[in-house]
């Protein structure tokens, strides 16, 4: 019965961990820009991205599963030396978004306590630290990603019902965008990306690993934790959506188009919903640095002894990391613009390799993987690799100016 108990609750975090790691600053902001700028028809962008995202989470848990290896261990299976050079862009793209992690905790902090927004990101920072520092860090990780998770369901919630949305219209164009669906390719690249991309969708997979909750015999349980992780992901994606929305729509309101995100909860509810937005904000930062410290440091820790003989030190050192780099260096746009080129090829390049493993019987033994998850998987590395491709095009263009 306790085994069951502990394993329900790894299984929770699992999920919780993938989703609060997906719902980052950068998801909230992707979030506010897209539907101010397009509008109902946002709604058949988390649509068409929430199911390739699935697709995509259910083949790289399952194979994780069942193989009963990290994302860099498979790799260098498949092909020898391949996990060294997924496992560096994975931490080094953990690294540079876990700087605008940081920011992200401060700049909520900054809006609910109105304190400097460096010294909100040196506490964000201490906060990761001191989680790491215990000996449960594992079991406090998941009990504080649930929790989080749930009060930002919560607080979205409240502000998306009192801003009163045109739910209707917003199902509609899910189906049918006003714009027709070449208007929506690049908001739905740029979702996939942020939902599964990098290191997101090897968080949970790697925490059941961690858990020992792996083998064939508990695939069910694996695809219900990856089935709630991207669940949870969609419902903050929807409200969110929603509640910024009924902002557009209402009568004389003012959006800043700086802070789209924070303006919206300051129309929709006054003060309250401006500290609800501090709240979110700083929740979905602080969680995403928790994912990002830990998913970056496990694709390390089978390669090089040191890391896993002090996998706590190490993660720690991570967010110590990012956090000088946010406070002295601010987010140094050149490393995110290089990063983000690397990072749009990570998710095709991890999926395509989880899927060869997927048919190799060296790395899943008698294990029958899915032929619908099979080729679906293969159709999201297609739709990725073109994104990659978009990134890469749009970010020589700003690095040479």
């Amino acid at each position: 019965m306790e085994k069951n108990k502990n394993n329900l609750s790894v299984l929770l975090g699992a999920a919780f961990l993938m989703a609060t790691s997906a719902i980052g600053p950068g998801f909230m902001t992707q979030t506010a820009t897209f539907t101010t700028k397009i509008g109902a028809d946002f709604a058949a962008v988390i649509l068409i991205s929430i199911i390739f995202s699935y697709i995509a989470q259910l083949n790289v848990w399952r194979v994780i599963a069942v193989s009963k290896m990290r994302g860099q261990d498979i790799a260098n299976n498949v092909l020898p030396g391949l996990g060294y050079v997924i496992a560096f862009l994975v931490a080094l793209g953990g690294l540079a978004f876990n700087i605008g992690n940081i920011g992200g905790a401060g700049l909520g902090l900054n809006v609910i306590f109105g304190i400097d927004v460096k010294i909100g990101a040196a506490i964000g920072g201490v906060i990761g630290i001191i989680l790491f520092s215990s000996k449960s860090a594992s079991s406090i990780m998941d009990r504080v990603t649930q929790i989080l998770g749930a009060l930002m369901i919560i607080l979205i919630a409240y502000v998306a019902i009192k801003t009163q949305p045109p739910v209707a219209e917003a199902a509609k164009s899910a189906i049918k965008p006003a714009g027709g669906f070449n208007s929506i390719i690049s908001p739905t690249l740029t979702l996939i990306g942020g939902t599964v991309g990098g290191y997101i969708i090897f968080s949970g997979g790697h925490r059941l690993i961690d858990a020992g909750i792996t083998g064939e015999e508990n695939l069910s349980q694996v695809t219900k934790s990856a089935s709630l992780g991207i669940g949870v992901a969609l419902i903050v994606r929807v409200l969110l959506f929603l509640a910024i929305l009924g902002v557009t729509k209402m009568q004389g309101v003012q959006i800043d188009p700086d802070n789209i995100a924070a303006s919206s909860f300051l129309a929709a509810s006054g003060v309250v919903g401006y500290k609800i937005f501090g709240f979110v904000f700083a929740a979905a930062a602080f969680t995403s640095v928790v994912g990002a410290a830990y998913t970056s440091v496990s694709f390390l820790k089978t390669l090089f002894k040191f890391v896993a003989d002090h996998e706590n030190m190490v993660t720690i050192a991570f967010i110590v990391l990012s956090t000088i780099m946010f406070i002295f260096i601010g987010q140094p746009q050149t490393l995110l613009v290089v990063v983000g080129t690397l990072n749009g090829f990570i998710l095709p390049i991890t999926l395509a390799v989880i899927l060869f493993a997927s048919k190799n019987k060296k790395i899943v033994g008698d294990y029958v993987h899915s032929n619908i998850l099979f080729i679906l998987g293969w159709i999201v590395v297609a739709v990725t690799a073109f994104m990659g491709i978009q990134t890469v095009i749009a970010n020589i263009g700003k690095l040479l100016g």
